[in-house]
Formats: structure tokens, C-alpha cells, sequence
């Protein structure tokens, strides 16, 4: 009944199965009811910083909790999607939390009680947290590469160290066995297995996920040392992790251990197919002369933060909801590590102000950096002022507007909530979830998109679409048809609206339907003269 659960549990436990059955039964019930109140509460709104209260102070075992909502998600068919939206969305929170809880106990640990391999699977699990990643399956899947080393290593060194230790037991102190090693990995890692740095696609995000350099074998240069420094360690080999400014580096010592000399280290390139290095070839590398204490060791912290550092560039890159969530992502673990770093406190405040979302919050950090760096008030006081005008603005919020078709001014409007449209100009499949009888954007929106040059420019209905691609667009009547072909939508904001996909169209939601009360009709009706038509085209064919 619960084969997710069975890790919870040991053969050799006394449990009282009726007792467990009730626990899990209420906990279902629990998870049900509060995924339901989430629609209502949270339609026209991103759900609140204080949203999840009532998931922060649950009553029943969370991993009871977390397995009802995975059951939500893992519903057949084309139905629930109201429910599955939301129960993502408290599944991502749990889950985010538990992980920063477990990154917060990592850097509390003595420095060598820190392994790479674990803080990069953190970060991993934190941007990914529905996807299936823990730290003994990666751990599994490097030991089956160190293996794979053993073997090339055994034919050159029948007699090599690291064949009769267990990973990482001994240190191998002869530098030509170390070379052995090193010669062994390179020949499976880049030869054997195809491990290559990702020129082509150099800025995506998957390469700094560990289990995605796993799959696709491929990385950047932090992501890729990552793995070769965890290899060669549990082979006896110790190299360590070098900050060096545009290109991440391993070093390799070739003197006395612990020399602050950088000419008795090699640099290795686990980017470059594992090529050692010289101090000068480095500088040939990134193109210029760097000072001595760029090649000296750093920490494992250090390393998260490099590595955390690359995904909120990556996030700053494009102005999309999925580099948003990657934004936020990485600032949360960014200041997990450094909470009191003003720069990027004063990004999370204005990114959350750009979102529009967790106004509330937004005034708790700006509180929070005016007290660290009081000459910040400039910047602090712009923030706060329009803040708190937001805060106003949605008291002074009525309830929802509300459209009836039969309205006179309404009577322009051909297309309905729920319809799977095309654009007759961009070709793209979408699904309309809102409408205005005339374009109620801004002139400068209305210049910038060269609404006058359309037939009917802004006089004329506009619809709320959710596009193939992920994206929310505002399309004019004149340049949407109905698509002859209907297909599911694939849209993250899908279940914010619909309930359910029939096969030709999708049924608005509860909060949906209360804002277009008479369009769900006009759908069915809209959809089966469709239906008929094509039937009697076929026919006559």
C-alpha cells in the first residue's frame, strides 16, 4: 500500500500497523484539506510568505504529509489539476525547508567532516526539490566510475595501493603512484565514459546539477572538479579545489604537503579532459595574469558558494518565470550561507518587489539591512515608501470582477475561457484563461507591441493565454483562431485555472468560473459546433 514509505520502517521494528494505517489515513486527510483552501485563498495572488503557516505546524508526520501530496501528483488522467498545482507547490516549500535545515547542519560540521560531493548534491536538491535526488544515489553512481578506475588502474599496477584500500582509507604519499591514478581516471572519465566540459551549451543550468553531470555527462569547470576531486580522494589521491577567477581549477601537489609555493603544485583542468597545468599555462588559459593568492586552496563553503554564485548569474540572465524561480532559489542558499551579506539581501528585497509578491517580507529585510549598513537608507527608504504603497493598494482591493457575457459591452467578445486556440501570426498553441473587451494595457505596452498597426488595433477584445512554450502573453481577437487539432497545454500555471483537460478543451476551476460564470457553456457549445464541422467536412471528403 505505501512502497514509498517502506524506507521509513525496519524489518526488525515492532509497529502497530492499525495505529500507522490512522496516522497516515489523517495525515491524507489533513493534506487534502489544505491543498482544497489553497485555490480560494490564493487565486489571485502568489501564495504568501505566511501561506504555509498551517503546513509549519502540522499535527501528523510530515513524511505521512509529503506521500498524500505525492499521491495528489501522481493522480491518472486529466483530472485534478487544481489539486496537483497547489499540492506541488507545498511539496516544493516542505521539501525546500528540509534541505536548507540539512545545508545549515553541513556548515556547522568541522571543515573535514564537509564533503564536496554532499554540498553540491544539497544545492542540486534545493533548485530541484520534486525531482528524486539523494546523496547515496549519486554516491553510488561516482563509486561505480572510482571502480571502473580500479580496473584500468589494475592492468598498468597489479600491485597499486589503491587497489587493496577502501575509498579514501589511505593516502598515497609516491607522486608517480598518484600520476598512475590520475592517468587511470582521465583514460575512463574522458576516453571510456565521454566526460566532456559543455562548450556548446556553456550556460545552462544543468550543468552545475550534480546528478545532470551524472546523466549527461557533462559540465562546467566547478561541477566537473567536483567530481574528479571526490574520485580521486577515495583513490588516495588528495587534490584540492582552486578558486581561480573564469575557470575553476584542481591542484596537485608535486612537493613538500602543505607548501604555500604555487610552483610545487600541477593545476588540473577537469574542464580540459583532466590537463595538468603549469602556473603559466593557467594564466594562458583565462588570458591573463592573475596574483599568487588566486591559486591557493579554498573551502568547501567557498566551493558552494562559487557554485551558487554561477546559478544566480544564470538566473540574472533572462526575464523569464523559470529564471525568477532560479533567482530565488539561489538567494535562498546564498544567504543560508552568508545571512548577513548586504548585496544580496538588497537583491532578494527588490526581486521580490519587482514580483510583486511578499510585501510583507520585503519590509523585514530592508529592516534587516538597514540595521547592518545604515548607508543604505537611500536605497532602503525607495523600497519601503512603495512597499507599503502595494500593501494599500491590496487592502483597498474589492473582490473579484466578475464578467457575464450578456453584458452590452461584452458583445464583441468571440472566444471563451477554456478554448485550446492558435495565433495566426506566431503559430503557437494556447489556452485562453481571462479576456477584456478592449486592450487595457499601458500606451507605452501598447506602442512597444505595435498594437495600432492591427486592423482593429486596441478596440477590439483581449484574451489571457497560456502559451506551449510556458509563457503568459495578451493576444488581440483578430489574431487568434480555434486550433482544429486540441492538445493539452503543457503550462507550469495550468492547474491555477483549470480542473480538468477533456481531450478538445479545458474546464475552469472553482475561482476561474466565478469570474467568467457564463463561458463555460459558451465553451461546450463553441466546441461541439467545432466538432461538427470537422465531421462534416470529413464526410463530404
Amino acid at each position: 500500500r505505501w512502497p514509498s514509505l517502506l524506507k521509513y520502517y525496519s524489518h526488525t521494528d515492532s509497529v502497530s500497523w492499525l495505529e500507522e494505517y490512522k496516522a497516515r489515513h489523517n495525515a491524507g486527510l489533513e493534506a487534502q484539506r489544505i491543498v482544497a483552501s489553497f485555490s480560494k485563498r490564493f487565486f489571485s495572488e502568489h501564495v504568501p510568505c505566511d501561506g504555509f503557516s498551517d503546513i509549519e505546524t502540522l499535527g501528523c508526520p510530515s513524511h505521512f504529509f509529503e506521500d498524500e501530496l505525492m499521491c495528489i501528483l501522481n493522480m491518472e488522467g486529466r483530472k485534478g489539476l487544481t489539486w496537483k498545482y497547489y499540492a506541488k507547490k507545498i511539496l516544493y516549500f516542505l521539501r525546500q525547508q528540509n534541505i536548507l535545515k540539512n545545508l545549515k547542519e553541513y556548515l556547522q560540521r568541522p571543515t573535514d567532516r564537509q564533503s564536496f560531493l554532499e554540498g553540491a548534491v544539497l544545492i542540486d536538491q534545493y533548485c530541484n526539490p520534486l525531482s528524486d535526488i539523494c546523496l547515496k544515489t549519486v554516491q553510488a553512481q561516482v563509486d561505480d566510475i572510482t571502480d571502473k578506475v580500479r580496473k584500468v588502474l589494475r592492468t598498468k599496477n597489479p600491485r597499486h595501493p589503491s587497489l587493496a584500500s577502501k575509498a579514501g582509507e589511505v593516502l598515497i604519499a609516491e607522486v608517480e603512484l598518484q600520476r598512475q591514478v590520475l592517468d587511470a581516471m582521465n583514460c575512463v572519465l574522458y576516453e571510456q565514459l565521454k566526460y566532456k566540459g559543455n562548450e556548446l551549451d556553456y550556460y545552462n543550468s544543468l550543468n552545475s546539477y550534480i546528478h545532470q553531470v551524472l546523466i549527461r555527462r557533462t559540465g562546467i569547470p566547478i561541477s566537473l572538479s567536483v567530481l574528479y576531486l571526490t574520485i580521486a580522494r577515495q583513490l588516495g589521491v588528495k587534490l584540492e579545489p582552486v578558486n581561480f577567477p573564469s575557470h575553476f581549477l584542481l591542484r596537485w601537489c608535486q612537493g613538500k604537503e602543505g607548501s604555500t609555493d604555487i610552483f610545487d603544485y600541477t593545476y588540473i583542468d577537469a574542464f580540459g579532459k583532466g590537463k595538468q597545468l603549469t602556473v603559466k599555462e593557467c594564466e594562458y588559459l583565462i588570458g591573463h595574469h592573475v596574483t599568487e593568492e588566486f591559486y591557493g586552496v579554498v573551502t568547501s563553503k567557498e566551493v558552494l558558494q562559487r557554485m551558487v554564485g554561477n546559478l544566480l548569474n544564470l538566473g540574472k540572465r533572462e526575464s523569464t518565470d523559470q529564471s525568477y524561480q532560479l533567482l530565488r532559489d539561489s538567494l535562498d542558499l546564498y544567504l543560508a550561507m552568508y545571512p548577513d551579506n548586504v548585496q544580496h539581501l538588497m537583491l532578494q528585497a527588490r526581486l521580490y518587489f519587482h514580483l510583486g509578491i511578499w510585501p510583507e517580507k520585503v519590509l523585514d529585510i530592508l529592516q534587516h539591512i538597514q540595521a547592518l549598513d545604515p548607508s543604505q537608507h537611500g536605497a532602503v527608504g525607495y523600497l519601503v515608501q512603495h512597499t507599503l504603497e502595494h500593501i494599500e493598494r491590496r487592502k483597498e482591493e474589492v473582490g473579484p470582477e466578475v464578467k457575464h457575457r450578456s453584458d452590452e459591452k461584452h458583445k464583441e467578445v468571440c472566444f471563451s475561457i477554456g478554448l485550446i486556440m492558435k495565433h495566426k501570426r506566431y503559430g503557437y498553441n494556447c489556452v485562453i484563461y481571462g479576456w477584456d473587451p478592449a486592450c487595457m494595457m499601458g500606451h507605452e505596452w501598447i506602442r512597444n507591441m505595435n498594437v495600432h498597426s492591427l486592423p482593429h488595433g486596441p478596440h477590439q477584445p483581449f484574451y489571457n493565454v497560456l502559451v506551449e512554450d510556458g509563457s503568459c502573453r495578451y493576444a488581440a481577437q483578430e489574431n487568434l483562431e480555434y486550433n482544429s487539432e486540441p492538445r493539452e497545454i503543457p503550462h507550469p500555471d495550468i492547474g491555477r485555472y483549470f480542473s480538468e483537460f477533456t481531450g478538445i478543451h479545458y474546464l475552469a476551476n472553482t475561482e476561474l468560473e466565478i469570474r467568467y460564470p457564463e463561458d463555460l457553456e459558451l465553451t461546450r457549445t463553441t466546441v461541439q459546433k467545432i466538432y461538427n464541422s470537422g465531421k462534416e467536412s470529413v464526410e463530404k471528403a
